[in-house]
């Protein structure tokens, strides 16, 4: 007779499909090296944020400290109040760093940022695997909720960062 599952397998392979997956990338006309340094600015988070976004910065991390966390206070859809906290996990200059959602407003959150060389200068992209939050709910709004929401931001974050990058 073989062994019985844990009684939460079921549970753990249902929240894996929950699973989804962001990328944004661009290119960008400037080193890699240029671009790594850029995330690295004290202040790069703040320009990083959209005039938009509801959010204050409660402390800040640095990126090339492992386990330094940044505290960020938003509202979600402008009325719900959360609280995020993001862990920085790896850091690989100028090539890759990440950070991972340690409490918030997603079930799991995943963001590697990187960086390769590119014929024109530099690739920058960010993936983001997360699991959205109410389960299959969440899952079933993400296309409509989570999605463009990150799109914009993205969009937004990779031009900052291309301004300051191809700036001379």
């Amino acid at each position: 007779m073989s062994p019985k599952p844990p009684q939460n397998a079921k549970q753990k392979t249902v929240l894996s499909l929950m699973m989804m997956k962001f990328v944004k990338e661009s290119v960008i006309r400037a080193s890699p090296e240029r671009v790594f340094a850029f995330h690295e600015l004290p202040d790069a988070f703040e320009q990083l944020v959209p005039p938009w976004e509801d959010a204050k910065i409660v402390q800040k991390a640095d990126i090339s400290v492992i386990g330094s966390q940044a505290i960020i206070e938003q509202k979600i859809f402008g009325i719900i109040p959360a609280r995020w906290v993001a862990e920085h996990t790896a850091y690989d200059p100028p090539r890759m760093f990440e950070d991972v959602q340690v409490s918030g407003p997603f079930s799991s959150w995943r963001h590697r940022h990187i960086i390769e060389p590119h014929p024109d200068g530099a690739t920058l992209r960010d993936e983001i695997e997360y699991e959205p939050p109410f389960w299959f709910l969440g899952a079933l709004a993400a296309p409509f909720a989570v999605v463009p929401k990150l799109e914009k931001m993205f969009a937004y974050r990779h031009e900052v960062t291309r301004k300051w990058c191809e700036a001379s």
